[in-house]
């Protein structure tokens, strides 16, 4: 952090000090951080361990439908899976969250009921974000009134990209007041973003505003969670920990499809914010395939095999 910042209770107060304290930021050494995302992830690991990462990583899905043909009963055999993700081994374990649109949400919380599994709900006029602010917000309360335990927001890229970071700042403060007692996911759309100073630039903007986690994307565009994008977010939640003793969890989204992926994004996890984070409190996938991966994987180390091409379910 640049010694010249203002205390972080200031940096808010104009548009003026929160342009100064953001790109007053270290600038991002790009070839520096991808090569040390291609190194961590070049790490193996193997036997015990394996099998310990993949239940957590299984543990860590936001298992996820957001498309326009969802349907009450898609979203419910959702849920089923979420809380039983393997019915022929009941040690699996659940997923974190079943991830639908807001008026799917009534129908994932009755899916899940008593499971512990969360219902986690985009809102703010998802994907685009190209709305209004009071009905993003009539969004987010319908999502939350519904019973969602977690909103998972999109920030305003048009905004954050012509330098108006206070409205940004602004508009997630809203949703976060408006999500009340919810956990709020600020999703950026890295690959809208450009570069990498603006990743971490929106990642700090996300977490002086109030989000409980930063997330990459969508899911909706070409460029998704990378190794790169993902360790430079928990460059960022490691030091905004270090400087405010407030914890932010971090949540990769899009394009992570395997348990090789999976365990990538696992060790990064490890190397870079450390073992405080591993833990789906604090770190979530946003995927809709990386589980039957997962689960094919867990299969193969407990017996020996893989198992045919009906052993998961396609969602």
């Amino acid at each position: 952090m640049p010694t010249s910042a203002p205390a972080l209770g200031d940096v808010t107060a104009s548009d003026s000090t929160l342009r100064r304290f953001l790109h007053g930021l270290p600038g991002v050494d790009a070839v520096g951080l991808e090569a040390r995302a291609a190194s961590l992830g070049t790490r193996s690991i193997k036997t015990t361990a394996k099998a310990y990462a993949i239940d957590l990583a299984i543990s860590m899905v936001d298992l996820t439908t957001l498309e326009g043909a969802d349907t009450p009963g898609k979203v419910r055999a959702l849920g089923a899976k979420a809380v039983l993700p393997d019915p022929t081994d009941r040690t699996a374990p659940t997923t974190a969250a079943v991830c639908v649109y807001p008026d799917m949400v009534a129908v994932a919380k009755e899916a899940v009921a008593g499971s512990g599994v969360k219902v986690a709900s985009v809102a703010t006029a998802f994907p685009a974000g190209r709305a209004a602010l009071d009905v993003k917000l009539a969004d987010v309360r319908d999502a939350v009134a519904a019973g969602a335990d977690e909103i998972d927001m999109v920030i305003d890229r048009g905004a954050f990209l012509s330098g108006r970071y206070l409205k940004v700042y602004d508009e997630i403060v809203a949703v976060k007041e408006a999500s009340g007692a919810a956990r709020l996911k600020v999703i950026f759309e890295t690959g809208e973003l450009s570069t990498y100073d603006n990743i971490r630039r929106a990642s700090w903007l996300g977490m002086l505003a109030g989000a409980d986690f930063i997330k990459t994307s969508t899911g909706k565009v070409a460029v998704n969670a990378t190794p790169a994008n993902t360790l430079l977010m928990l460059e960022a939640v490691r030091d905004f920990r270090a400087q405010t003793g407030v914890q932010v969890g971090v949540k990769p989204a899009g394009g992570i499809r395997t348990t090789k992926d999976a365990v990538k994004f696992l060790v990064l996890v490890n190397e870079t914010a450390g073992a405080d984070w591993l833990d789906n409190h604090w770190f979530r996938f946003g995927a809709s395939s990386l589980l039957n991966d997962l689960l094919m994987q867990r299969q193969k180390l407990a017996t020996g095999r893989y198992s045919g091409p009906d052993y998961v379910t396609v969602d």
